[in-house]
């Protein structure tokens, strides 16, 4: 069954209907939400969330996207505000004004492994780490982002960039020793 009439009797609040799109989408969407918070049980959570969600809002659905692009958008919503909610204070820098040079040289030393990479993605400052796993990790572009994280393009860019140049300090240092 395609996926526009699966979807379109999840609008009719067909259950089967809901339990396929379910079945079809729930382990990319689990290691989504996986990637994100890093807990099982919390991904677990976000996860059934964004499927209530999803559900409850499918009418607002458009065809616009793939079912697929626009329930990952709910889950990495769902994601970033758990994790905001563990998180009591943030500061924003006002980055709209910053005119930023896009810098695609994402190179780093050799021997180090993509879980050091995903580690110290981990470590890096929250407005930072967002840009840079939805850039990197989930391959959106900066207008897909700025959209997701409610920022502008340029925030965006200016967040990678300065993501990007943290991650790679972290990676210098972790290849010369003097890392954790």
């Amino acid at each position: 069954m395609f996926h526009i009439e699966l979807v379109e009797k999840c609008k009719a609040n067909d259950r089967q209907a809901q339990l396929k799109l379910y079945r079809q989408y729930c382990d990319g969407m689990y290691g989504v939400a996986l990637r994100f918070l890093k807990n099982p049980d919390d991904a677990e959570d976000v996860l059934q969330e964004a499927f209530i969600k999803a559900f409850q809002r499918i009418d607002q659905f458009k065809g616009e996207v793939t079912f697929g692009a626009w329930l990952k958008k709910i889950v990495i919503n769902g994601s970033i505000d758990f994790l905001k909610s563990k998180h009591q204070r943030t500061v924003e820098l006002n980055e709209g004004h910053i005119h930023v040079a896009d810098d695609d040289d994402w190179t780093i030393e050799k021997g180090i492994s993509l879980e050091c990479i995903k580690e110290v993605i981990e470590k890096l400052p929250e407005k930072y780490r967002y840009v840079v796993q939805l850039f990197l990790v989930e391959g959106y572009d900066h207008s897909e982002i700025s959209f997701i994280l409610g920022i502008s393009e340029t925030a965006s860019r200016t967040r990678l960039l300065r993501g990007k140049t943290q991650l790679k300090e972290s990676l210098k240092n972790w290849a010369y020793g003097t890392g954790s």
